[in-house]
């Protein structure tokens, strides 16, 4: 494998000062980009993941994609992590697979293994209990744009593109497809895989690819402010939602409404969904346990 992995865990004090945060975050990048394709670090409540291969315009080895697997799932329950932030060092966010390991050479049980890996990850996005941003700044091809599309949100810059080409050289982009299909209209979905041709930033808002469209120089910091805000939510109240999200968006309409609604139900019986109802008709800021309890009977409650 020629991937490596470098997870150190920075927990700050909120109070902590921007100025030596960005000290410690841009000495830990130089060090990173000299020795590392892959590294993460987590620092105050969200995991930042980075692909650093931009010599290999970020490509989605097996190696890569059993490491993004493994990091994703790093502290997942833990009730210090509330959000994910993907992004990419160098121009290209990721130009999907390897192509020198899709060769015949490797043979059917390794091509499996890659696109069952691929499979995985995609999907474990989506059904982790927080949030996973896509930071884009650059261009995003095949599973690169796959994995855009799998995020909850993504943010890119006026300089980003995304494209399936796979069709011009032989391989149809049929996984991708599964992603980008449930993120875009049918018919634009269908142009990108048939065509290959790229669609730009503001192309990717328009039909929902993509969450909003900042300058260059703005992505990080509007992503993380972003991110901050899911911060400051209850865990256990966001985690509910993405997994009811997900699973009412594969039912019918009134199958949808039955599971919402007992979902509903389920988080006015947490203890944070009365702590929030509480704090809001005290005028106050509620305050959070983070964990996934039920809320102690009402006369036990302080009044």
């Amino acid at each position: 494998m020629n991937t490596f992995i470098c997870k150190p865990k920075i927990c700050l004090n909120s109070n902590y000062q921007l100025k030596q945060k960005r000290i410690i975050w841009n000495t830990f990048i130089t060090i990173c980009n000299e020795y590392f394709n892959f590294y993460c670090i987590f620092l105050l409540f969200i995991l930042r993941i980075i692909l650093n291969n931009p010599k290999k315009r970020n490509a989605l080895s097996l190696s890569m994609l059993e490491s993004l697997r493994e990091n994703i799932l790093t502290d997942v329950d833990g009730e210090d992590l509330r959000v994910i932030v993907i992004s990419a060092e160098g121009p290209v966010f990721s130009s999907g697979h390897d192509l020198k390991e899709l060769t015949s050479r490797q043979g059917r049980e390794y091509h499996t293994k890659v696109f069952h890996t691929c499979s995985e990850v995609m999907t474990l996005i989506q059904d982790v209990p927080v949030p996973v941003i896509a930071m884009v700044n650059g261009v995003a091809t095949a599973a690169g744009c796959q994995l855009v599309a799998s995020c909850d949100i993504a943010m890119a810059t006026e300089k980003s593109s995304f494209a399936t080409p796979g069709v011009n050289i032989g391989l149809f982009c049929s996984t991708p497809a599964v992603a980008i299909g449930r993120a875009v209209p049918r018919k634009v979905a269908m142009e990108m895989l048939f065509t290959g041709s790229p669609i730009s930033a503001q192309e990717a808002l328009l039909h929902g690819l993509i969450s909003k469209v900042v300058p260059e120089e703005r992505l990080e910091e509007e992503t993380l402010a972003i991110a901050q805000r899911v911060c400051r939510a209850s865990r256990p109240v966001v985690a509910l939602g993405k997994a009811t999200f997900q699973r009412q968006m594969a039912q019918g309409r009134d199958a949808a409404y039955a599971t919402a609604s007992k979902v509903m139900v389920d988080n006015l019986a947490l203890r944070d969904g009365q702590e929030g109802i509480r704090a809001f008709l005290e005028k106050r800021k509620p305050v959070w346990s983070h964990k996934t309890e039920k809320a102690p009977p009402p006369n036990l409650l302080k009044t």
